[in-house]
């Protein structure tokens, strides 16, 4: 299965209402905070959403919740890792993606055999703070040299005018947050990335 080269970031299935009718064919659904009943709430409601539209969900952290709610795929960041039970993320049949910001998560991400890797921040990010410096379009072409075939996620302070040089440098899909959130016109925005990923 392919995943659609256009990743973006979502706190809430408000916002995949408003997107998947656009065309949205991958979405990761990132929700912090919220008291367990929400989150099972919040994550079944996206994952009907995604079904409903032919879209690809992918939960964040969540992972036992994404197994209970029979989602497809799961992202872990490298601390989710120290706690998450790979076995049965597995055996549940989830796909797995993984962050990535030095060689050492990378090494550690590619002896999980992941089914997508992510890298950032490419660019400078303003959504969290973040002890890695703008990792940058070389790093980009290097971490698709060492993932080979495996889908490749550039992430951190994209942006529509950004994506065709992530890609350009190796990048496979490209993943948004604020570009979209904190824009005037996120279905507008939305419309753009479509338009420069497809």
């Amino acid at each position: 299965m392919s995943l659609d080269r256009f990743y973006p970031i979502f706190d809430g299935p408000d916002w995949l209402k408003r997107m998947l009718p656009l065309g949205v064919k991958l979405v990761q659904l990132r929700m912090k905070d919220l008291p367990e009943d929400g989150l099972r709430q919040f994550i079944a409601q996206a994952q009907a959403l995604c079904r409903a539209y032919g879209a690809v969900l992918v939960v964040n952290d969540h992972w036992r919740i994404a197994i209970d709610a029979e989602c497809d795929w799961v992202h872990l960041g490298q601390e989710d890792l120290d706690t998450a039970d790979l076995p049965a993320i597995r055996r549940a049949g989830l796909k797995l993606g993984i962050s990535t910001h030095d060689h050492a998560e990378l090494d550690r991400a590619l002896s999980i055999s992941p089914d997508y890797v992510a890298l950032g921040p490419v660019y400078p990010t303003i959504l969290k703070k973040m002890k890695w410096k703008r990792q940058g379009l070389d790093r980009v072409t290097e971490w698709k040299r060492l993932v080979g075939d495996m889908p490749l996620v550039a992430i951190g302070g994209m942006s529509v005018e950004r994506a065709e040089g992530a890609l350009e440098a190796g990048a496979d899909i490209v993943s948004a947050v604020t570009d979209i959130t904190l824009n005037d016109d996120p279905e507008g925005r939305v419309r753009q990335w479509i338009e420069v990923t497809r």
